[in-house]
């Protein structure tokens, strides 16, 4: 803050000031402050370390209306509110990018568009540049809001591979199916043969490569493939409970499940439990993701670790290079098997 004239009131620091204290001209600091192009290190540095001194805090509304840009970010998930607080992995995701994008000091606005309604408004809202663009989570094969947004010209980065779509939307994904093919074979090479498996939705690229990791290497094995030990879920913990009780009814001599999702896996060993099935003596049981659910279940799940640190910077930087006039990029990153008491 500076002292007015009257040596009253002290007035919030202003883009001269800085430009002042860093011995730059005004020009200097406005070029760091939009991106520091042309601008030698040597005078960024000493622009950001008179931003430090002095205290200047960038006026978003005035960049705004130079730019054209709201300089914010949109989180979309379009899945059911409660899906927000149920799922584990949303909150992680949703954390990492706030995290990621504050780095750059850029904030993160949370859209919620579980029903046709919703998405209907919220593309209105994006589609009228309210946020510089979109981090989507959880889309399905028939969910339209990736193709209208991308024919709109917004950039967007979408969390998993997109579905049945011929224009080239970014993306960064876990690698589903090769992380089933590592829980499959640590199943087999446990000595377990009748594997079931209670998949995620087959509308959603998890669901579709995890299902075929675990038909991979099944057929890799010489085992036949029976489709009373596969069932779907919808990622939650009552559709894993659900599966379980079904494949328990169509094949009661399976050792072993592979659960898409560690919620779901929460599910499976409720079930297990109570048809008194011990786990992993009776019944092995796998999941997917590493997420909180997995320590918080009894026993400890043997899961794939989804590294959503990594798949939430990456998902930041490839957004922001394509703001900044980059190409879309497909991004894809490997996953981890770790092993605790559930096998």
């Amino acid at each position: 803050m500076t002292m007015n004239a009257a040596g009253g009131r002290r007035r919030p620091p202003t883009i001269h000031d800085v430009a002042r204290e860093a011995g730059v001209s005004r020009g200097t600091v406005s070029r760091v402050l939009n991106g520091g192009h042309y601008v030698s290190p040597a005078a960024q540095e000493a622009v950001n370390a008179a931003i430090r001194r002095t205290g200047y805090v960038v006026n978003r509304h005035a960049r705004s209306l130079i730019t054209g840009r709201s300089d914010s970010i949109g989180f979309l998930l379009t899945e059911p509110q409660e899906k927000l607080f149920e799922d584990p992995n949303f909150n992680v995701l949703l954390r990492c990018c706030t995290q990621a994008l504050a780095a750059h000091d850029i904030p993160l606005l949370l859209m919620l568009a579980g029903t046709q309604d919703e998405r209907r408004r919220i593309t209105r809202y994006i589609t009228a540049g309210h946020v510089d663009g979109v981090l989507l989570v959880s889309s399905h094969s028939a969910d339209p809001v990736a193709e209208q947004l991308h024919e709109a010209g917004v950039p967007l980065v979408q969390c998993g591979k997109p579905m049945g779509r011929g224009t080239k939307v970014s993306y960064v994904a876990a690698d589903d199916r090769d992380g089933a093919r590592d829980m499959m074979r640590h199943l087999l090479s446990l000595g377990r043969r009748r594997i079931g498996m209670v998949n995620g939705p087959v509308d959603t690229p998890g669901g579709v490569d995890r299902l075929a990791g675990y038909k991979e290497v099944l057929t890799e094995a010489g085992l036949e493939i029976d489709e009373r030990l596969i069932v779907s879920g919808d990622w939650g913990r009552a559709s894993g409970e659900a599966g379980a009780e079904r494949l328990l009814a169509q094949a009661p001599d399976l050792d072993a499940v592979f659960v898409a999702s560690d919620l779901m896996a929460q599910g499976v060993l409720a079930a297990l439990q109570r048809a008194g099935r011990r786990v992993p003596q009776d019944i092995a049981v796998g999941g997917f993701d590493d997420s909180p659910a997995a320590l918080a279940s009894s026993p400890e799940l043997t899961t794939i670790r989804q590294p959503w640190d990594r798949i939430s910077a990456e998902m930041v930087r490839v957004l922001l290079a394509q703001i900044g006039g980059e190409d879309p990029a497909a991004v894809i990153l490997p996953t981890e098997l770790v092993k605790r008491e559930s096998t």
